[in-house]
């Protein structure tokens, strides 16, 4: 291996114990082509100056990397379209490294499709190519949106043929790295609460006190259950405010998809909206629409109850409650934030604010606006609205219903212009992900290994990023 100059390994997790994960091995493939190699994402961990070979080696032999304990599935429950089930855990990936990034904070790199584990039950530990194409691009496109995402990492091809029930099959495999703060997810709790394990439900809010959340550990020791789930609701909250701003449907919000630390992660039948609907779902198996967009605020909340009754065994259900009521004014307040950062816009009382998203939201609803055009049109606020009435979305914005909506827009508009100066926002259209695209871009892949398309469109995700967050490298 070669020697790294800020590569910082803290193997944290493993410490915990085989009550917490098992250690398992990767699977052997036949191949290794390197698809996709987050070089900037690597640079965060001290992991960019591997030649092609090494990467290769690390990522998709999973050889190892210096200082890190072995691989190691991680032990979890979880809540499934609101059903419980103890059979699931690491199933297709594990943790695979942990290591300090530059900015200080402990990041985990975790695999998706590197083989089976005890958690694999009748699957085979894989993962399809395309499904790996679609969590890069998603990653990429929610970290453009201002949404706090897991990075991916790399993606590699591995030679196997795998035969799925819902894409056409034999298709090709891949395994895919990702950069993530932490794998422990709601599940995590439950699957201790399930079996009454009370001294590794509180080892584990010490380990996550210890690493994550400093509060949890100058409180009190009977309130640190409550300062962990205070601090995970906030974190999560502002997360779900990011979603719905980015239009974003995530489609499985079951508790074992919820990480502790509010970052997106482990995208399956994920969609961007088109236009806005509450009704929109991404899962084609989600037949109620339990976690439709305009649902997901009202899932994550279910989601914190689930992990209060999980805390119930080490604190009382009336210390827990006060955290789980203060879950919708910090939603509101996460959403406030992410729609003005992503409009540039300058905010005002909380209150005075979700009622003017409030009113937004029903204005989108009830007019064809395509979601991301509108957001792009106004990022800037009045400054842009020559170029907004200039655009392809010009009619609706002069429907009298708008005049109050635009008001109000320039009631909080910044006194700079939100960096709508930047290339990308001279353009008459804004950079999307809709299936219709992810299709595209997969169908150049399958039918001709045509990759032109998703670096073109990989490459238009960055310039936007760049527009949003020029100040990021």
């Amino acid at each position: 291996m070669p020697v790294f100059s800020d590569y910082r390994p803290e193997p944290h997790f493993a410490a915990l114990g085989d009550d917490f994960s098992d250690v398992v091995a990767p699977a052997d493939f036949p191949q290794t082509l390197l698809r996709f190699r987050n070089d900037r994402a690597a640079k965060t961990v001290g992991l960019q100056s591997l030649d092609q070979p090494e990467w290769l080696a690390a990522f998709g032999r999973l050889s190892g990397l210096p200082g890190q304990a072995p691989p190691r599935a991680m032990r979890y429950h979880g809540h499934q379209f609101r059903s419980y089930n103890p059979n699931i855990g690491d199933g297709r990936g594990f943790l695979y490294a942990q290591m300090r990034g530059q900015d200080g904070r402990l990041l985990d790199l975790g695999t998706k499709g590197s083989g089976q584990t005890p958690y694999s039950r009748s699957g085979d530990g894989r993962l399809t190519l395309k499904g790996g194409v679609r969590e890069v691009l998603a990653t990429a496109m929610l970290e453009a949106n201002g949404v706090n995402t897991s990075k991916s990492l790399s993606l590699i091809e591995t030679g196997e043929k795998l035969h799925r029930n819902d894409e056409p099959s034999p298709t090709r495999s891949a395994i895919l790295v990702r950069l993530c703060h932490s794998h422990i997810r709601f599940g995590t709790f439950q699957r201790h609460a399930y079996f009454g394990a009370t001294d590794n439900i509180r080892q584990l809010i010490a380990h996550i006190g210890a690493l994550y959340y400093p509060e949890i550990v100058t409180a009190p020791e009977e309130e640190q259950p409550v300062a962990l789930l205070r601090a995970t609701i906030a974190a999560n909250s502002r997360l779900t405010g990011q979603w719905m701003t980015a239009g974003f449907v995530h489609g499985v919000l079951n508790t074992d998809n919820i990480n502790i630390t509010g970052e997106s992660f482990d995208y399956g039948p994920y969609r961007f909206l088109p236009h806005s609907d509450p009704l929109f779902t991404a899962a084609y198996f989600d037949q109620t629409g339990l976690y439709a967009f305009g649902r997901q605020p009202q899932a994550m909340g279910w989601n914190f109850a689930a992990l209060a009754v999980a805390l119930e065994p080490v604190a009382t259900r009336a210390m827990l409650a006060p955290a789980l009521e203060a879950f919708p004014q910090l939603y509101q307040q996460g959403l406030r934030d992410a729609v003005f950062d992503r409009l540039g816009l300058v905010a005002n009382e909380l209150e005075v604010d979700a009622a003017f998203l409030g009113d937004l939201f029903a204005w989108m609803t009830a007019h064809p606006i395509k979601w991301e055009q509108f957001f792009f049109d106004w990022r800037g606020g009045e400054a842009s609205a020559a170029r907004a009435l200039a655009g392809p979305a010009a009619d609706l914005y002069r429907l009298a219903d708008f005049l109050p909506i635009r008001a109000e827009i320039e009631r909080r508009s910044p006194p700079v212009s939100a960096n709508i100066a930047q290339s990308y926002f001279q353009q008459a259209r804004p950079e999307t992900l809709l299936i219709d695209e992810i299709e595209a871009i997969w169908s150049a892949i399958a039918e001709r290994d045509d990759w032109s398309l998703f670096e073109a469109k990989l490459d238009a995700i960055e310039m936007k990023r760049r527009a949003y967050f020029p100040d990021q490298v």
